[in-house]
């Protein structure tokens, strides 16, 4: 994506952000996941570590860092960003002034555009304070004011996410999806056949009107008869019912990399791709920890990790019961992990755990599950985020006994092997 830097601070510069692809831009911040130690920090706002912060001050620490990493703030805004000096106290405290009214606009065309929404109107502090700055009124407001993607940025995060993910997954791929290459465009489904009662009307005109031509031959005005009519055919698509499995457990973001986020990033894809191209088809989404629970599509953009173990039989327990529960050709669970199981919920509902190996009451009562999901017509594929070889032979086992596929893979490939398993079974399922 281009972008242009301005020599000199235009007052018009907030109206030229493109706010999509910076929305584009921040999506790893917007869709945080507890996972500490993030990349948007700066001298001039002050520390900031925390991603679980959802207020319009770190928000503005992210844009911040957005325009910086993209080219679009002036040479002199980065020299005071850099803690340097122009010369001129006073200049160095325009730009100041000018930077903090820039991303003041750009966090209020977020909100005007309904991309983002805001829990409480900024409290102002009272007392003689600069208005702007790093210890300004405007500062010490945002940080009371917390912010929340709406729907509108919530489903456009998925679009982009799709759109990123299918884009990449090239030219000699299957599917309808945006590339940079160029091809033919007609499109042929199946060949026309005379109308019955019943049929879907979707009038084939030219076979309609050969056919009367052929029986009365060319004249005007043209009489039409009951078997002169055609119709198009087209595939029949079968409906499927998924539920997405994510593994929510510390593990996910721990050993230097945040692998939950990427993990939420496929599912909005996969939401926006079925809500769009498959609207007969069904996505919930369960998060699996010490326990198991169901979340809506709208919590999904604001889930994390926590300080859980993971109880991948009871997940799969309560995503056997949604699917059971959906009338449809097709019932799938896309499991997204990467550890082992490690926690159990016993009769009497105590959670049992063990994170040292693979304890065989564990595994058996997962098994057990997995084993319930296969009778019950429910396939398992599983994406496994690790390649420790005990995870290697219990993933194989639970493919085996499904009969669903294991993929071992990573964040940068996730979204490609997810969409690509989803796309191939649909396309099975065409008859």
């Amino acid at each position: 994506m281009r972008y242009t830097t301005y020599a000199e601070y235009l007052p018009e510069l907030a109206e030229t952000i493109n706010l999509q692809g910076l929305l584009d831009q921040l999506a790893d911040f917007l869709l945080q996941s507890g996972f500490a130690g993030g990349p948007y920090a700066h001298p001039f706002w002050g520390e900031f570590g925390d991603d679980q912060d959802r207020s319009l001050d770190a928000l503005r620490q992210a844009i911040l860092q957005a325009l910086m990493d993209s080219g679009q703030l002036t040479p002199e805004m980065l020299k005071v960003l850099r803690g340097e000096s122009t010369g001129d106290p006073a200049r160095d405290a325009e730009l100041e002034r000018q930077l903090a009214e820039l991303l003041d606009k750009i966090v209020q065309k977020l909100i005007d555009e309904g991309y983002l929404n805001v829990q409480a109107p900024p409290q102002m502090p009272g007392g003689q304070q600069p208005l702007f700055g790093p210890n300004g009124m405007a500062r010490e407001a945002a940080r009371d004011v917390q912010f929340s993607l709406t729907e509108k940025g919530i489903d456009f995060l998925g679009y982009k996410t799709l759109k990123h993910l299918l884009g990449s997954i090239g030219k000699s791929s299957f599917g309808a999806h945006e590339t940079e290459h160029l091809a033919p465009s007609v499109e042929v489904e199946a060949a026309s056949k005379q109308y019955e009662y019943g049929d879907t009307l979707n009038l084939d005109v030219n076979a309609t009107l050969s056919n009367a031509l052929q029986r009365e031959g060319l004249g005007v005005p043209i009489n039409l008869e009951y078997e002169d009519l055609m119709v198009h055919q087209a595939d029949y698509r079968s409906s499927s019912a998924t539920v997405l499995m994510l593994d929510c457990s510390h593990s996910m973001i721990l050993y230097g990399e945040d692998r939950f986020t990427p993990a939420k990033k496929v599912a909005l894809a996969l939401t926006h791709l079925i809500r769009t191209q498959f609207p007969g088809d069904s996505l919930r989404v369960v998060l699996f920890h010490d326990t198991a629970e169901e979340i809506p599509l709208a919590r999904l953009a604001h889930a994390q990790v926590g300080p859980y173990h993971t109880n991948t039989a009871e997940g799969l327990k309560l995503a056997r019961r949604i699917l059971l529960g959906q009338n449809k050709d097709m019932r799938q669970i896309i499991m997204i992990t990467d550890g082992k199981p490690s926690a159990l919920t016993q009769p009497d509902g105590r959670i049992y755990v063990n994170s040292m190996g693979l304890d065989p009451m564990i595994l058996q009562a997962t098994y057990r599950e997995v084993a319930l999901c296969r009778r019950s017509g429910i396939i398992i594929n599983t994406f496994m985020l690790a390649r420790d070889r005990s995870l290697v032979e219990f993933v194989k086992k639970v493919s085996a006994i499904c009969r669903g596929k294991a993929y071992f893979t990573n964040t940068m490939t996730l979204g490609q092997f997810i969409l690509m398993d989803f796309m191939r079974r649909k396309t099975r399922r065409v008859s």
